[in-house]
């Protein structure tokens, strides 16, 4: 089968934990029959620095020409680059908002999973851990806080900002489906998260939610508000299955929910619309302070790249053979530098490129 990715590098490590990904799906198709070709599409702040624009209607066509979108990450140091200092709809990040927005991406698909090799590296106590955990956040991620009318006005003297945070039926609705559709694949439990206790939105979610779990008896739901389950993740997360939440609440409890696994890189994302199309990315950023010296991680672009397989090409076998290479690498006692154990006496540490190739021999 022939499958055509576009590839946004992007910016800070974006390039080079986004080759690592692109060299593994290679090997995959060498092993298993496949031709990728692929597609660069600029976006963030290198199409700044090209076109003046965070993401150009040309690239917009790009994504949509292709079967899926593979990314790297965006961005650079808010507090001195260039970048920062344009109007905040000619930011990096205006782009990637765009590039949602254009393609519908209204689910985004966060696995938190703690691999056995890396219990060292989880901040959590081991009484805590346990067995270890597996969630899956699903955030909405086209409507909300982020999505909402705002403004920033002088009123009696003194500025004055807004934002709106709206959420309508259909776009509860469509997102709670899909989080209990990914839930009857899994340990058939959701829980949704919302802040009912104080927001209007929060209440209407509860409530479609609630109507939408008719449809699903076999799957267990819980609701809880947003501040508990916060708490919740690092006293207990081996309790959550799926947490489905609106877009501000799961961009915060997805970076909460990484960092107990250990590490953000280890961590991959998928945003998906309706169809089989999907945006794939690690769910870290740009890291611009690492960026050229080799030693970011890229198993989660790699991991990324697998969830597209799984997801957007319908390649079970092809996915789960990159997250068992992934597997054995941490087996076999290699690590990158952010997820070294504090005593690294017993593993080896690699670079980005040293830690593509190991998984790709593992292949």
């Amino acid at each position: 089968m022939t499958y055509n990715i576009g590839v946004i590098k992007g910016d800070g490590i974006g390039p080079e934990i986004v080759t690592e990904a692109v060299k593994v799906l290679d090997a995959i198709g060498t092993k298993f029959g496949h031709q990728f070709n692929y597609t660069e599409i600029l976006m963030g702040g290198c199409s700044i620095d090209a076109t003046g624009e965070p993401l150009t209607d040309e690239a917009i066509a790009a994504a949509k020409a292709s079967d899926a979108v593979l990314m790297g990450s965006i961005g650079g140091n808010t507090s001195t680059s260039p970048w920062y200092k344009l109007p905040a709809d000619k930011r990096p990040e205006a782009g990637l908002l765009k590039l949602r927005k254009s393609l519908n991406l209204f689910a985004n698909l966060r696995p938190a999973y703690l691999y056995e090799e890396l219990k060292e590296a989880c901040p959590l106590r081991d009484d805590i851990i346990g067995e270890g955990f597996d969630m899956m956040i699903m955030r909405e991620l086209t409507g909300g806080l982020y999505f909402g009318e705002r403004s920033t006005k002088e009123e009696n003297g003194q500025l004055v900002a807004r934002d709106s945070l709206t959420y309508s039926e259909t776009e509860i609705r469509r997102i709670a489906k899909r989080g209990f559709d990914i839930a009857m694949k899994r340990r058939k439990k959701v829980t949704s998260v919302d802040k009912a206790n104080v927001l209007d939105s929060s209440r209407l979610w509860r409530k479609i939610v609630e109507e939408v779990a008719a449809d699903y008896p076999e799957v267990a739901y819980e609701h809880m508000l947003v501040d508990n389950c916060a708490m919740q993740l690092v006293k207990d997360p081996g309790q959550f299955d799926v947490i489905l939440t609106e877009n501000m609440f799961g961009d915060i409890l997805s970076d909460e929910a990484s960092m107990v696994t250990g590490s953000i890189g280890m961590l991959s994302s998928a945003s998906l619309n309706d169809t089989k199309f999907g945006l794939y990315e690690p769910s870290g950023g740009s890291a611009p302070d690492i960026a050229g010296k080799g030693i970011a991680n890229p198993i989660a672009t790699i991991l990324s790249a697998a969830m597209m397989l799984r997801y957007s090409f319908d390649l079970d076998a092809e996915a789960d053979a990159i997250e068992a290479a992934v597997k054995q690498v941490l087996k076999d006692g290699y690590r990158t530098i952010d997820i070294m154990p504090r005593d690294g006496s017993t593993v080896k540490q690699v670079g980005t490129v040293e830690m593509g190739d190991l998984i790709v021999e593992r292949l």
